[in-house]
C-alpha cells in the first residue's frame, strides 16, 4: 500500500468513527498516518523550492493543520476533521502571503489544491489587493488569461453583490473583481491523482508552478501587510 493510500485509509476509518474515543485506541495509526504526512509535505517543500524561492524550509509540522476541530460555535459536534492539510507559504503555514495549500480527504470528500488569499477576516489585506487591482489591472487581466491559469483555474472568492464602499466604479473589466473579498483558486484531484504518491507530488509541483504568477501577484500588494495584534 502506498502512503498514500495508508494516510486515506486511516481518514476514511476516522470519517466513520469520529469519535474520542475511537482516535484514542487507533493512536498509534493516527501517528504513523501524520508522519507519512509530514513526509509528504516536506518533499513538497524541497521541490517547491526550486521554482520559488521565497518559500523557506518550515518543519512540516509546523506547516499542517490539526485534525482536532473548534466544535464550540458548530452544530456538528464531530471532535476531528477527517483531513490532512497544510499550506506552504513564504510565512509558513499563515495564508498570508499567499502560497500553496493542499487538503488530502478520504474517497467521497474534497481533496484538493489551493493558493490565493482564501480569508475576508482581514479588511486591510482587502483594501490593500483591491487598491493594487485598481493600479495594476492590465496586469491581473493579463494573468486570468494564461495559457496555465485558462487550463488549470477558475478564480473564486467571497463576492459582494454591490461596489465596495470607498470604490468607484472604473466602467472597466477590473470592476468585477474589486467586488470580490477573497481572491483563490483550486484544483480539485481526482481519485486517479491520488494513487500514487510519486504521481500526486508530480501534479502537485505542475499546478502549484502554474499558480505561482497569481501568488506573486497577491503579494506584491500585500507586501506590507501585517497581522493584527492579539489581545
Amino acid at each position: 500500500m502506498t502512503t498514500i493510500k495508508a494516510m486515506r485509509g486511516f481518514l476514511k476509518n476516522l470519517s466513520e468513527n469520529n469519535s474520542l474515543e475511537w482516535m484514542h485506541q487507533h493512536e498509534k495509526e493516527k501517528k504513523a498516518a501524520l508522519t507519512d504526512f509530514y513526509s509528504f509535505v516536506q518533499t513538497l517543500q524541497n521541490e517547491l523550492i526550486i521554482f520559488d524561492s521565497e518559500i523557506p524550509l518550515i518543519e512540516p509540522n509546523k506547516l499542517s493543520f490539526r485534525l482536532n476541530r473548534d466544535t464550540r460555535f458548530s452544530h456538528d459536534k464531530s471532535p476531528y476533521n477527517p483531513t490532512f492539510r497544510a499550506h506552504i507559504g513564504p510565512n509558513g503555514k499563515p495564508f498570508i502571503p499567499a502560497g500553496y495549500f493542499i487538503q488530502l480527504a478520504p474517497e467521497g470528500h474534497d481533496s484538493f489544491l489551493g493558493g490565493g488569499v482564501f480569508g475576508t477576516q482581514f479588511p486591510q489585506a482587502t483594501a490593500m489587493v483591491r487598491d493594487y487591482l485598481l493600479e495594476h489591472p492590465k496586469e491581473f487581466l493579463a494573468l486570468l488569461e494564461a495559457p496555465d491559469f485558462k487550463k488549470y483555474f477558475q478564480l473564486r472568492g467571497e463576492c459582494l453583490k454591490r461596489f465596495p464602499k470607498g470604490y468607484e466604479e472604473t466602467g472597466t473589466a477590473i470592476d468585477e473583481f474589486l467586488k470580490y473579498k477573497s481572491w483563490y483558486l483550486q484544483y480539485d484531484l481526482n481519485e486517479e491523482q491520488l494513487q500514487d504518491e510519486k504521481a500526486l507530488i508530480s501534479t502537485c509541483l505542475e499546478i502549484f508552478k502554474a499558480m505561482k504568477p497569481f501568488n506573486d501577484y497577491l503579494n506584491r500588494a500585500l507586501v506590507d501587510f501585517q497581522f493584527p495584534e492579539r489581545r
